[in-house]
């Protein structure tokens, strides 16, 4: 018995606090049906926050530089899908140089726009500044190759996995020839050429059999790589393949194995954004075996959606911290030609 009058005073608020709460969605539901019922149409209840939380927003782009296809594809794709919400893209273009990119940063941060994107030149130049934006209120969102700050989001490719993945692809290619290979690194200190060579040593590291001949930084240089493949088959000429670490860059590797009359002979495996001319047109030359492609419009649509994310965050900026590793796309002979494949440029 004193079980039961124990229980009875929970059970009647229980009781009382469920029959509230069916009255209020009752009450709500019934609001809804009547609407309905009328013919009439229903007010989306988010639309307007969301529409407020991005109209009237900066974004702030800072590329390694506007001329080349990387950072064309991501502004392209920022513009596409952020402007026509009310966000403003600006561009701070440092062509290259990291002193400009520092400047402008720095810049930036005193402007404070709600949003910077940064392609860092390497690991260590921006980090303190990117640090500093955060601090001062700025979201910033890393591309395709990180700081050693972690800011609030970084979206790109996962180096490490392409510089194990163009690796297995040559040591394949090498079966049964002279297990003599070649690394074209890009710029030491960047983010992207020493992740993909963490890739590329995991994969040797299980093949002692494959012996690398030349491994040397062209400074993502088309001239400097070319010369130093060049220098490389003069010495090897039986080498059966090459580990380049950008498109853009072994475009000069690959002229280098074509005056060499070795194109088919020697395997080049490459990496770069997916842009039709720099990998597809490439790869259905013959000058590139593999280009491993992080696929630019992908990571403008990630950023984009991330950054729409964050311009409704309402918490501490910086407090949530995260990556979006791109998938990546192997082009070969198989599907070069496929339209789809590879993006286009647009023709200003």
């Amino acid at each position: 018995m004193r079980l039961n009058l124990l229980k009875r005073p929970f059970a009647g608020t229980l009781a009382g606090t469920w029959a509230g709460a069916m009255l209020v969605c009752g009450l709500a539901l019934g609001s809804a049906d009547a609407a309905l019922a009328q013919g009439k149409g229903l007010d989306e209840p988010y639309r307007a926050g969301y529409k407020q939380a991005l109209a009237g927003k900066t974004v702030a782009f800072v590329p390694a530089s506007m001329g080349f296809d990387l950072a064309q594809g991501w502004y392209a794709g920022l513009k596409k899908d952020l402007e026509p919400a009310g966000v403003k893209i600006v561009v701070r273009d440092p062509n290259w140089n990291t002193n400009a990119g520092a400047q402008a940063i720095t810049s930036l941060i005193s402007e404070k726009p709600d949003v910077i994107v940064v392609h860092n030149p390497d690991v260590q130049t921006y980090a303190k500044l990117l640090q500093r934006a955060e601090q001062a209120g700025i979201q910033v969102v890393q591309v395709n190759m990180r700081s050693n700050y972690n800011s609030v989001a970084y979206i790109g490719v996962d180096w490490v996995e392409v510089g194990e993945r163009a690796t297995d692809a040559v040591v394949q290619a090498c079966k049964g020839k002279s297990n003599k290979i070649a690394v074209v690194q890009g710029a030491l200190s960047a983010a992207a050429s020493a992740y993909t060579l963490k890739g590329v040593e995991n994969v040797l590291a299980r093949q002692p059999e494959i012996k690398v001949v030349s491994s040397q930084a062209a400074d993502w240089d088309a001239a400097k790589a070319k010369g130093i493949t060049q220098t490389v088959l003069k010495q090897h000429p039986d080498l059966c393949g090459i580990v380049g670490f950008w498109d853009g860059m072994d475009s000069g590797t690959a002229a280098a194995v074509k005056e060499a009359g070795l194109t088919g002979k020697v395997f080049l495996a490459t990496s770069g954004g997916g842009e039709q001319k720099g990998a597809c047109d490439q790869v259905k030359s013959g000058a590139f075996d593999l280009n491993l492609s992080y696929d630019v419009p992908s990571q403008a649509s990630h950023m984009a959606a991330s950054i729409k994310w964050l311009l409704q965050n309402k918490g501490v900026t910086g407090t949530a911290k995260g990556s979006i590793y791109t998938t990546i796309i192997p082009i070969t002979k198989a599907n070069a030609a496929v339209e789809g494949t590879c993006w286009k440029l647009a023709k200003n």
